[in-house]
């Protein structure tokens, strides 16, 4: 072989050397990524819907007799006290002179003895529930001051005595208005033949303000046809319309935060019953969807939100779940590999797909239960171009 041949054979060599290690360079190089740690801490599971406050009860004052409705000068808001005059009607003159009517009349008057004897029975049942919530209140209450009973079962108590003492006020507001209408119909008895009779007054069945007014100027107005609605703006719920599978993680007693709803700082709230049926409503993605109703009570002073009314849109945070120290990693690392859960975890420069088994889900954390230690790392954001042994180096701001 010539000295010329031998020089191109080198050359050759070299030039495919050369290009082999420049093509396994590029082939090696580590993948630049972001890495995060597997940690221990607090985890709580949390869900977010939007809800709107509702009163529980409301008060439609409506008028018993045909007749001139005064005019009404309550405004949308105005507050009003049991007792308080609120409307006044002038009987038709001569409405009510026929047999017929009389007949009716009379036993119109009879069923609304009835019905107020029967409120009665309903509000003496509902003292005694106040009065045993309240016993059981004041034992509950020297109980913790001692330590035996937990603050939940406390609040539950003085819950349960705030609910007592409401229904009982519901159950004297309900006596009071069947007296009224008793007393009004009697009055148009009393007035039979008269040249009009005597004028019906309305008033107020609870302490509450006027949601609504439906009739303001003096106008004819018909039996039974609405004048005012009035509301307890103190007993004020909110309702949510949450997802069923949602919901089943819900309890009366959970926690839950009003957030959005106008005014500063979030307001505490409980869960006080969750509805057994469901119902199905479309999304504004067009997506069928199954929920249910779940109601809260808020907790927070009256004073801290005064000025939430009825019917106002608010949004709910709801606390499902939380535990003090649990293994976890960012939810983003987590990813389906087959039928399993996998991360890539980060050891000797090198992804390693590693299947591990996860637990409860939280603000972007999840739990790990089992696959994973303390202190490893893990790949933040897998994507489709990692594949196990490739070679990573994390990115500066990594931890």
């Amino acid at each position: 072989m010539s000295v010329k041949h031998r020089r191109w054979i080198v050359a050759a060599v070299a030039v495919a050397a050369v290009v082999a290690v420049a093509w396994w360079a590029l082939q090696s190089a580590p993948r630049p990524l972001d890495v995060v740690a597997v940690t221990r801490g607090p985890l709580v599971q949390r869900f977010e819907e939007e809800g709107r406050t509702q009163l529980p009860r409301r008060w439609v004052l409506t008028a018993p007799i045909a007749g001139t409705l005064r005019r009404i000068d309550l405004l949308q808001g105005d507050a009003v006290k049991a007792g308080q005059l609120v409307a006044v009607i002038e009987p038709l003159q001569g409405a009510l002179l026929d047999p017929a009517n009389r007949t009716r009349l009379l036993a119109e008057e009879q069923a609304a003895q009835a019905s107020m004897q029967a409120a009665q029975q309903r509000l003496a049942a509902a003292q005694a529930d106040a009065e045993l919530a309240a016993r059981d209140a004041r034992r509950m209450r020297a109980l913790g001051a001692s330590g035996v009973v937990s603050v939940a079962a406390l609040d539950e108590v003085e819950a349960r005595l705030a609910r007592a003492r409401a229904a009982a006020a519901a159950a004297q507001a309900e006596r009071r208005a069947a007296g009224q209408q008793r007393a009004a119909l009697a009055a148009l008895l009393l007035g039979q033949g008269r040249s009009g009779g005597q004028v019906v007054e309305l008033r107020a069945p609870i302490d509450g303000v006027v949601l609504h007014r439906f009739q303001e100027s003096a106008a004819p107005v018909q039996a039974g046809q609405s004048l005012l609605e009035l509301g307890d703006l103190r007993q004020l719920e909110v309702m949510v319309q949450a997802l069923s599978q949602q919901a089943i993680a819900l309890r009366p007693g959970s926690s839950a935060r009003i957030l959005r709803w106008g005014g500063e700082g979030a307001l505490p709230a409980r869960v006080t019953r969750i509805e057994p049926g469901g119902f199905t409503k479309v999304s504004a993605l067009g997506v069928e969807e199954q929920r249910t109703l779940v109601w809260l009570d808020i907790t927070a002073p009256r004073a801290q939100w005064e000025s939430l009314g009825d019917g106002y849109r608010v949004e709910v945070e709801f606390e499902v779940g939380r535990r003090p120290d649990v293994l976890q990693v960012p939810s983003s690392a987590l990813f389906r590999d087959g039928r399993r859960w996998a991360v890539y975890r980060v050891a000797g420069g090198r992804a390693r797909l590693t299947a591990v088994t996860p637990g409860m889900q939280g603000d972007g954390a999840t739990e790990i239960v089992a696959g994973l230690r303390q202190g490893e790392r893990v790949v933040a954001y897998p994507d489709d171009r990692i594949a196990d042994g490739l070679r990573v180096r994390p990115l500066a701001a990594s931890p």
